[in-house]
């Protein structure tokens, strides 16, 4: 399929058919790479820990330290 490069403020773009997204599973965001004399588009890969503090909530890990009372084991490893 041949497209056109279009002026699009400072720079230019492509406009990408709707049925290349959907088989591609692209979205809002994508990562871009020259390779040789091509441009690469793919999707965005998620990192293993990404949502890991979405719903954290701090306030839960000091109702339980509140409590906690160092043995002295633990208590000779800081220097105070």
């Amino acid at each position: 399929m041949k497209a056109t490069i279009r002026q699009i403020g400072n720079s230019k773009g492509v406009i990408i058919p709707a049925s290349f997204l959907a088989q591609s599973g692209l979205s809002n965001e994508v990562e871009m790479k020259l390779v040789d004399d091509s441009i690469l588009i793919s999707p965005v890969k998620k990192t293993p820990r990404a949502g890991w503090f979405t719903n954290y909530d701090a306030t839960q890990d000091q109702d339980v330290l509140q409590g906690y009372v160092a043995t002295d084991e633990e208590d000779s490893e800081w220097q105070w």
